[in-house]
């Protein structure tokens, strides 16, 4: 881990797995997930232990940043919400950012898009907090 200005902390890359990047950095008691490539049941696993590791430290918000998300099958939205249930246990704020269109029409057929906390950026999201 490495800490970068203005506070930022980042862990760097947590796992690529050829269709799936998945960088994590800590940002003033929150942590920011990025995910790039396509969320799909090829690429769970390393967007699964990202997101609950993140959860698992007890940060003020998460934020999960899909703007590199180009792809977004039902087990992607699948683990989304199951990461939503686990930060609502563990009372930490779930946030998502950045949905390109493709995505976010995947949120607005299934009604997703109700249940989540979306903003159009990470500084919006914290704002909202």
């Amino acid at each position: 881990m490495t800490i970068g200005d203005a506070g930022t902390s980042s862990a760097g890359p947590v796992a690529d797995q050829g269709r799936l990047r998945v960088d994590t950095r800590q940002t003033g008691g929150a942590v920011v997930c990025t995910l790039v490539g396509e969320l799909d049941l090829d690429s769970l696993t390393p967007a699964r232990a990202a997101l609950d590791e993140a959860v698992g430290s007890g940060p003020a918000q998460l934020v999960v940043d899909l703007a590199g998300v180009q792809f977004c099958d039902s087990s992607g939205l699948n683990l989304l919400l199951q990461t939503r249930l686990a930060a609502q246990a563990a009372d930490v704020p779930l946030a998502l950012v950045s949905l390109v269109p493709q995505v976010a029409r995947v949120f607005e057929i299934t009604g997703a898009e109700s249940v989540f906390s979306i903003h159009a950026s990470v500084d919006e999201a914290f704002a909202a907090r």
